[in-house]
Order: structure tokens, then sequence, then C-alpha cells
């Protein structure tokens, strides 16, 4: 498909007025910047967290709730129509564009780590692939001390976030704010992928969320009428009118505000302008695995070591914050599709079939451009002697390489299969490039520093290659790009420290426990510290073995109601306490 069609197709969209019809997308309250400083909850990061915390503490009209939010407005085609990521992945519209430290684990190369700039995080520009990981995953956090946290424990959350077009059953339920259904595109590579698979050995699972992960199949998504479904369009633009929740975009916190051993509000920046705002109960960090230790880090929260070089006091010692990074490593293997019946830009019958793509899309919602690209996949066991799924495999019917920033690749017709370890040894960390909150902060992600990681994705890449010469894919499959042809098996770690990069998954930076490194509880209540929570993946003690975004709707479901249920006692400041650079501009708008 031509890049050219996606964006006349989507702004066609967006001018018919339909491109968000399917949710209802409700404009946010054109209020002026609000005199208010005090509210009773203020969470920090409008992504897959922040919004259901947003929806969910706020539908007690008696709470004031202020949701904070860097990036701007999710109200793009871009967005919603689900293809539209391979825009918003590689360049910086809805992406802060992250990139971590070269390190001799991958060749002293920079990894580039897109995370969504918008309401909604990264939930609006990712895959939208529902996973929820093994059974084991969860059932590990709760040994590691963490009761409460056992995948029985974690159930009902997913299923009260969820609503499965399929229907309830034991593992699914209906009528939750996250719509999840099959993919309305169902190309005839990514269905070749599943039957090559299974004729090798791969097991045929059509749910990936039932009673065993292992397998081959397509995957779900969370889209809903064929277009994106991601939090934001979930759970915060259904309730965006109650006048009990404020919501502020384009405004970086620069600090959680601390009074002894008890945070009390956050210090914004919004333009030109500083502010200060309070919270009577909670200030509640949902700013991701890199945004919100930088974030405590900014605060004076943390190792002493690694705020003194910045000039920041060290108003918390917590030695945990930043560290724990976890991710999965993942490296791509390419192939020429000798039938041209992949989806390639710029190619005249490629551009042929992308009109006819986006026709059927402005009709139906239906066909490529309501594709994740990474239509089917599996989980499959890296040797028989392993007990449960180690590799997660995405096939997309496209050639992607770096992250669809090498744009000659989408002028050939190929395929691409992502090879990822679910359950990596490596660890990284984040901490401060600067003590300017408008900074990026400093990542590294260590991946593939265990040889267990790396030995791996080469058995993955392996395997990945039998798929492909299976009777089923092979009719379609010609040369291969990459790793190519003339890198035999006992090459691949080579290539795999050229190339390897991650799947977009981190996590662990403010992790869960009770040990010495540990940054929150098990009520995700900050240690030592009263009135801050964190509650975004950064919690995950261990990662899980799949896509991330549902447990971390999870993660906040389960955190929304511990923290209604503690009936906190409520501060109150007195007047006059907010702070500005600069005046406010009357006519500024504090909502999307």
């Amino acid at each position: 498909m031509s890049l050219t069609v996606i964006v006349i197709t989507v702004m066609i969209i967006y001018q018919s007025g339909n491109c968000f019809s399917s949710h209802k997308l409700k404009n946010a309250n054109k209020k002026k910047v609000s005199t208010m400083t005090e509210f009773d909850y203020i969470i920090v990061g409008g992504g897959s967290a922040g919004c259901v915390l947003a929806n969910r503490l706020s539908e007690n009209p008696a709470h004031q709730v202020c949701l904070v939010e860097a990036g701007g407005s999710d109200k793009s085609p871009l967005i919603y129509t689900p293809v539209g990521m391979v825009i918003t992945v590689p360049f910086s519209f809805y992406n802060w564009q992250l990139n971590a430290l070269a390190q001799s684990t991958v060749n002293d190369r920079d990894v580039y780590c897109p995370r969504g700039k918008t309401l909604g995080g990264s939930s609006s520009i990712n895959a939208m692939l529902y996973i929820r990981g093994q059974k084991e995953d969860y059932d590990q956090w709760a040994a590691l001390g963490n009761e409460g946290w056992s995948f029985d424990d974690v159930l009902p959350y997913f299923l009260k976030s969820q609503n499965q077009e399929r229907g309830a059953s034991e593992r699914h339920s209906i009528g939750g704010p996250l719509n999840v259904a099959d993919p309305r595109s169902r190309h005839c590579l990514s269905e070749a992928f599943i039957k090559g698979a299974i004729a090798v050995g791969e097991k045929d699972n059509p749910d990936f969320n039932g009673a065993d992960q292992e397998g081959v199949g397509w995957y779900q998504v969370t889209q809903k009428g064929g277009q994106r479904c991601s939090s934001a369009a979930a759970y915060l633009h259904p309730v965006m009118d109650r006048p009990n929740l404020t919501v502020m975009t384009n405004s970086h916190t620069a600090r959680v505000i601390l009074e002894g051993k008890r945070a009390i509000g956050i210090e914004v920046v919004r333009g030109i302008t500083r502010r200060k705002l309070f919270a009577r109960k909670e200030v509640i960090l949902s700013a991701g695995a890199f945004g919100s230790p930088q974030i405590m880090l900014l605060s004076g929260i943390g190792a002493r070591d690694k705020l003194e070089p910045h000039a920041i006091d060290c108003l918390h010692e917590l030695p945990g914050v930043g560290e724990n990074l976890q991710e999965h490593p993942d490296v791509t293997v390419l192939a020429n599709d000798k039938t041209a019946s992949s989806m390639a830009f710029a190619r005249p019958r490629g551009l042929a079939r992308g009109i006819g793509e986006g026709v059927k899309y402005l009709r139906k919602k239906e066909g490529f451009l309501a594709s994740s690209l990474a239509e089917s996949g599996g989980f499959i066991k890296s040797s028989p002697a392993v007990e449960r799924p180690d590799l997660q495999l995405h096939f997309i019917p496209a050639l992607v390489e770096d992250h669809g920033r090498k744009l000659s690749r989408y002028l050939q017709y190929g395929f691409t299969v992502h090879v990822s370890v679910l359950r990596p040894d490596s660890r990284g960390r984040v901490t401060l490039k600067s003590a300017s909150p408008k900074d990026k902060p400093e990542i590294e992600l260590n991946i593939l520093e265990k040889q267990a990681d790396m030995d791996c994705l080469v058995r993955g890449v392996k395997r990945v290659r039998e798929i492909i010469q299976s009777p089923e894919l092979s009719r379609y499959a010609g040369k291969e790009y990459l790793p190519g042809s003339d890198v035999p098996d006992d090459g691949l770690e080579s290539y795999i420290r050229d190339n390897a990069n991650t799947i977009y998954h981190p996590v662990g930076t403010c992790k869960m426990g009770s040990d010495d490194m540990a940054v929150v509880d098990n009520s995700l209540k900050v240690h030592g510290l009263e009135g801050l929570r964190v509650v975004d993946a950064s919690i995950m003690p261990t990662i899980i073995s799949g896509n991330t975004n549902a447990p971390t709707i999870m993660i906040a479901e389960k955190a929304a109601e511990m923290i209604l249920g503690n009936n906190q006692p409520e501060r109150h400041f007195e007047e006059g306490t907010e702070e500005v650079t600069e005046d406010v501009t009357e006519t500024e708008e504090i909502a999307v």
C-alpha cells in the first residue's frame, strides 16, 4: 500500500466526520485554565494506566480528579485508523522517540524506544494486540512476596476491563470498556505463516488468552468497529464531560512536591507557565517505565549517587528507582515475497491494491487499513526442554526494517517475522540526563547482556527459518533478505548483535516488592512515603510473557479498587500556594 494512500484515506475519513464515530470521542471541556490548585487525586500520565485511573477515580462525583499528560490530543485519524501506526511509530507526531544509550551488547548501537506522546500513551500508537501473558508470570509475582498478585487474583481485573466480542466465558467477559475483537484484516501471507508453523509442528491456538498460551494463530486486537480502542478511547473520552474531572495536556510534571515524607502535590510546566497542584489524598505516577522513575528522581526520590551529579537534593533514599529495567529483546527475519501478494509502498500493484483497500475501509472499516500489521504470530518453545513458551513471534505481511524507518524496504514485496525473548535475564536501568523535566531520560537497556537471552534468540531465528521453508509459506517466500541466505546458523549471533532491538515493552523500573531494591509495596504505595503511588508497567517485578498493554490496564483497574477502598483522610492547603513564572493566557485551554 502506498504511504500517500494511507494519508489521503485517513484525511478523507477525518473530513467525512466518521473517523471517531465508533468511539464517540467527546470534546473535552473547553474551559479556560482553571484556578483550581487542589484536587483529591492527581494522576501523572494519561497513558494505558492513567486513563483507567481517571475514569475509575472520578466515578464518585465527590472526588476531584486531575489527569496531567505531557503529550497532546489523540484526536487524529493517524491514531484511530489502525494502520496509521506505520507513521506514528517511526515519526514524532505522537511519539517521544526515545533512544537508549549505545552499548556493547548491541555492538554500540542506539536502540530506538518509541513511546506514545498523546492521550492514551503508547496504547495510541501500538499494534493493539490483546495479550495477558502466562499464568505463571503472575504466580511468580506472588511468590516474590507480592500478596494479591497471583493469576487468580488479577484475572477478575482483566475481566472487569474487557468487552470480548466473541462473548463471555471462563476467561473472558463482556461489558468492560476495553473492546477486544478478532482482526478485520487477514492477509493471505499471515494465514500462510500460521499454516506453515503448524506444518512444522507448532500447535494451532485460537485463543492466546485461554487456558494455554502455546501455539500459533491470529492475534486479537483492541479495536472497536475497525478503529483503535486505546485506553483513552475506552476509558477517558466517554467520561471527559464529568465536572469533577480535569484533563491537562501538554503539561510536563517537573517534580512531586514532598512535605517531609508525604507527597502533597506536583509542580507542572506548561508552555511558559509553572504551577503547583495539590492533592488532598494522593499523587499517582502513571508515566510509564521510563517516565515514572524519571519524575521520582527529579523529585529527589531515589539513589543519592544518581541525584548528586544533577545537584538534586536526595529527599528520600530509595535505591531501586530506575533499576530492574526489563524489555523483550527482538530481532527480525525478512524475506522476499515472490508472488507480490504482500503490501508494498509505491509499487504499481501495491498502489492499486492500496486504493482498493482504502475504499474498503471507508465503506466497512475492514481490510488492510484496519490491520494491526502483526496480524498473526504465536508463542513457541525454543527447545523441547523448555516447560512453557519462551519466544513470541509476530508476522507482518510487509517488509519492515529499523522500526519502519528504512523507507527503501517499502519499495519491495516481502514479509517480516519478529522473534522476541519472553522472559529475558538481562536487566537495565533508567537515570537522568539532567535536572530538566523536558530532557529525555537516560536509558540503558542492556539487552542481550546475558548469553542465555542471545542463545534463545538464535534458536528462535532458526525455528523461523524452518517455518519459512514449510510448503505452506515457501510457495510465497523468495530470497531471505535478513539475516540473509549467506548467513549460516552459526553466524546468527553476530547478526543479532548488529540488528537486535526491542518490541516496545519496557517494565520494572519501580518494581513491586519488599526487598531492598523494591520501590512500591503490593498496594503500589512508594516505600517510606505517604500519599504517593506508582501505577503502570514500571511496578512489574518481572516482565510478563507477551505484549504489555492489557496487563498495564489490569494493574490500573486493580489499583483503582485499592485506592478507593482506602478512604484516605483529606488534606487541605492554604490559598495562594499556586506558583506561576509568567502570567497564564486567559484563553489557554486546560483540556484536549
